[in-house]
């Protein structure tokens, strides 16, 4: 059977060996609470504390900085639900068109008002506009650091700056950037960062909320004092070891930006050869200033769907930009807030243990796909 080529490591990427090595003695030898006097107590909580310190290593925080979650939906609802309740319950909240459906649907949830800002036509929102839109009613101001969809960065920094002269709370949601660009959680000034495990190649089921040093939000899960008290239930060890193996990884000797620049290459080299072997082939979002791993493409006159399941039955594993809160392939709100067409997009995403080859499958079979459904469609 021939290899296939998985490309859709932004929606989540293969375990690293690392990562799964760390995690076989707590599934199978350490089975104590950390929460625990007794010895079994103690190993599985120096390795949950020593995670810490890889993760927090990894992202420019102080161990206590991070609250272990499972998974960057639930730290994201953590920094919007706490955030706003630190301010009162009506708090309103500044956010933006392009945001995850976790972090938009978390706003909608919120009983105050929610201001969404635009974007232009690569994805990218004007920090000027979200520090206009801020008033003294608003509680939070919650902006992705990179989006989801096409790649692009954002210039979050500046709100940063701006929102903690005013005392309002900034949350960054770094799930889509995190494990593929540098990220500095004290030099950024935000308050509260959300990361995902299973997208750096760490373990599903693991994540965290960055707090700030200093800054209490009340706990999202209640039930328990685990977490210093801000986040309840008995942590899932096998996860978090797995996740501070992963950061481990990427912060020793350089692998960030080497994964980084080979991951650069990759995606590169598939909009080359796509623009230059598919006729009526756009690229959206930043072609430049994107994370390296994610590019997304716009192809005229065929819609996604029988475009994904034609590259599956060639081997190929890649995503639509229509929106992923759905098992149903929907117009994606991101392209929609860019004046893109919002049904015909194909997301390819690469990561650690990409290779040429996976770029080569795809170019391979992308022409004849497209030329073939174009085909069925012509008059």
């Amino acid at each position: 059977m021939a290899a296939r080529a998985y490309l859709d490591h932004a929606s989540s990427s293969p375990l690293r060996p690392i990562a799964l090595e760390a995690m076989l003695p707590f599934l199978a030898e350490h089975p104590g609470d950390p929460a625990r006097l007794h010895a079994e107590g103690r190993v599985t909580r120096v390795a949950v504390e020593e995670a810490r310190e890889q993760v927090a290593g990894l992202f420019g925080a102080r161990p206590r900085e991070v609250v272990f979650t499972s998974g960057g939906t639930e730290a994201v609802n953590h920094a919007v639900w706490g955030g706003v309740r630190r301010a009162g319950v009506d708090g309103d909240i500044v956010t933006t068109a392009v945001e995850h459906s976790s972090v938009l649907d978390a706003c909608r949830r919120e009983r105050g008002d929610t201001t969404l800002v635009g974007v232009d036509r690569v994805g990218r929102f004007d920090p000027d506009e979200i520090i206009g839109a801020l008033s003294d009613d608003t509680a939070l101001v919650t902006v992705q650091l990179a989006n989801h969809e096409v790649g692009t960065l954002q210039p979050v920094a500046a709100i940063c700056t701006a929102a903690r002269a005013r005392d309002v709370l900034v949350h960054v949601d770094a799930c889509a950037a995190a494990g593929h660009v540098p990220i500095d959680f004290a030099a950024l000034g935000a308050d509260l960062l959300s990361i995902s495990a299973h997208k750096l190649g760490g373990p599903k089921g693991a994540g965290a909320l960055l707090i700030r040093r200093g800054l209490r939000i009340p706990p999202l899960i209640i039930g328990g004092a685990q977490e210093r008290e801000r986040r309840g239930g008995l942590e899932n060890v096998p996860a978090i070891v797995g996740f501070g193996a992963a950061a481990a990884e990427l912060s020793t000797d350089g692998r960030l930006a080497t994964e980084a620049a080979a991951a650069r290459r990759i995606t590169d080299t598939i909009v080359r050869g796509a623009l230059a072997a598919v006729p009526g082939l756009v690229q959206y979002g930043d072609p430049d200033q994107r994370v390296p791993h994610l590019v997304c493409l716009g192809i005229e006159g065929v819609e996604a769907e029988p475009i994904l399941l034609a590259l599956d039955q060639h081997g190929v594993a890649v995503h639509s930009g229509s929106a992923c809160s759905s098992e149903a392939l929907e117009p994606s709100p991101v392209l929609e807030a860019m004046g893109a067409d919002a049904d015909r997009s194909l997301r390819a995403s690469v990561g650690w243990s990409s290779t040429d080859d996976d770029a080569t499958h795809l170019l391979d079979a992308l022409p004849g796909i497209v030329t073939a459904l174009r085909a069925l469609r012509a008059p």
